[in-house]
């Protein structure tokens, strides 16, 4: 045991150390006082890339935005590939202006920069609809750069979609038929073309879609397109496309039907949840959901009770759930009620409950999760805790404190992400008591620590 013992702190040690605070491994030789700010701030200003790195992800988790006056500043002095990479992607994820320049000029200047920060630019420009941006990503695809060109298609439809949206999609359209561009980055031009918006381009892709002997990626890519476009002139070819010899065609075309109006619209999509292709019969629940088509609902209700095909199932139930009437409710109700029903269907069911009605039906969902751990339905229990999650509502108040007073680690846990999700500030008291790391165990006491600490409470 003796010879043990030294071999054993080798390997717990370390893994202790580590486990005090992954932003900040000096914590402990800190002035007292500093909060979780000031922690940040000083890692921006004087860590290492992969510290920087480490941050900028934990702030696009948090959803942070207090630091975006520095991350500009460090982007623009610094040519470091981890950390502009990351604070591109950051601006990215939190689709914020403000890098327009820097990323221009990383695609202008990118014999100077790392692949990874040029992409990174290209994508940032997209996400954020940089009309600025155009010229300067026309002219990358100009370049044929085989490295940058699929990320820069992608990106210029995007960014030429506002007022410049008709030249936009002339540029892409030229590219498409003279440039000879290979399969993968002609499904990107017709993706693209669909984000441009122009109604300028929707004859060609109805006349693609129509076209039998293209190539049926293309033709979907097509379909994805004039469904972003949205204009009543790609309808016909759409409904075309629903009787397509080819299934996945067929898919594409009735989750392409959810932007059209009209009593043909309906009908195909409708028809189409009699379709023994699966795939189809999820576009068909797509589609009905986000027309919110209530008649459908007997068609939804009918595939959440019978399909065969789980994804399916899971489907019709969340189109149920967007539609959101008093019919649909108590479907959804019935569903989550009974408890002969599958657990997935139960908790998707739940899930739409708590969406559109959280006041209501917190309290109910709380029951079955108290009759499933009576019942030692591990399972099922957890996936109750993972749709009251993201839950918001005041009626989340009792329940946070509910599982405060009374529950163990899992049940602790899921009350801080309720009460940071909904800033019930007022049980900070409660929160403060699980500060105590031999009462509640360090994963608790850690968590209660950042929840404070994010919600800006001492």
């Amino acid at each position: 045991m003796k010879k043990l013992l030294p071999l054993l702190l080798f390997f717990i040690l370390p893994v202790l150390l580590q486990a005090d605070d992954v932003e900040n491994p000096l914590a402990n030789s800190e002035p007292p006082g500093k909060t979780l700010e000031d922690k940040r701030r000083d890692t921006l200003r004087f860590g290492t890339d992969t510290e920087i790195s480490s941050l900028i992800q934990t702030l696009i988790t948090d959803k942070v935005d207090t630091f975006d006056g520095e991350l500009i500043e460090i982007a623009q002095k610094t040519r470091n590939r981890s950390i502009l990479a990351g604070i591109f992607n950051f601006f990215s994820e939190m689709e914020k202006s403000g890098l327009e320049d820097r990323a221009i000029r990383a695609v202008t200047e990118r014999d100077r920069e790392a692949n990874e920060t040029v992409l990174s630019a290209v994508n940032y420009l997209g996400k954020i609809k940089a009309g600025a941006a155009v010229n300067c990503l026309e002219n990358l695809i100009d370049s044929e750069e085989s490295r940058f060109l699929n990320s820069a298609l992608k990106a210029l439809g995007r960014a030429g979609s506002a007022e410049q949206a008709d030249d936009t999609a002339a540029f892409l359209l030229d590219y498409y038929e003279n440039r000879r561009p290979g399969d993968e980055n002609r499904r990107e031009i017709l993706v693209a073309l669909g984000e441009t918006g122009s109604k300028d381009v929707v004859s060609f892709l109805s006349e693609l879609i129509k076209n039998q002997d293209e190539r049926p990626v293309l033709r979907m890519a097509a379909l994805e397109a004039v469904s972003k476009i949205g204009d009543e002139e790609g309808l016909d070819a759409v409904i075309e496309a629903v009787s397509s010899t080819d299934p996945n065609v067929r898919s594409s075309a009735v989750a392409a039907l959810g932007p059209f109006s009209g009593e043909a619209a309906d009908n195909a999509i409708l028809e189409a949840f009699r379709d023994s292709f699966y795939r189809t019969r999820i576009g068909a629940a797509q589609a009905a959901g986000s027309r919110r088509l209530e008649s459908a609902i007997p068609y939804l209700r009918y595939r959440a009770e019978k399909d065969d095909a789980p994804a399916v199932k899971d489907e019709a139930i969340k189109a149920l759930g967007a539609i959101n009437n008093d019919e649909t409710t108590g479907i959804l109700d019935s569903f989550f009620a009974e408890r002969k029903n599958s657990d997935r269907v139960r908790l998707v069911a739940a899930d739409m409950l708590l969406q559109n009605h959280a006041d209501k039906y917190a309290q109910k969902v709380l029951a079955e999760m108290e009759e499933a751990k009576t019942k030692n339905q591990t399972a099922l229990y957890n996936g109750f805790v993972r749709t009251l999650v993201p839950a918001k509502s005041a009626a989340m108040e009792d329940l946070a404190r509910h599982f405060l007073s009374g529950g163990g680690v899992i049940e602790k846990s899921l009350a801080l992400d309720l009460i940071l999700n909904n800033e019930f500030r007022g049980l900070a008291d409660e929160v403060r008591n699980l500060l105590d790391e031999k009462k509640n165990g360090a994963s608790i006491a850690r968590k209660a620590k950042n929840t404070l600490e994010k919600l800006e409470l001492q």
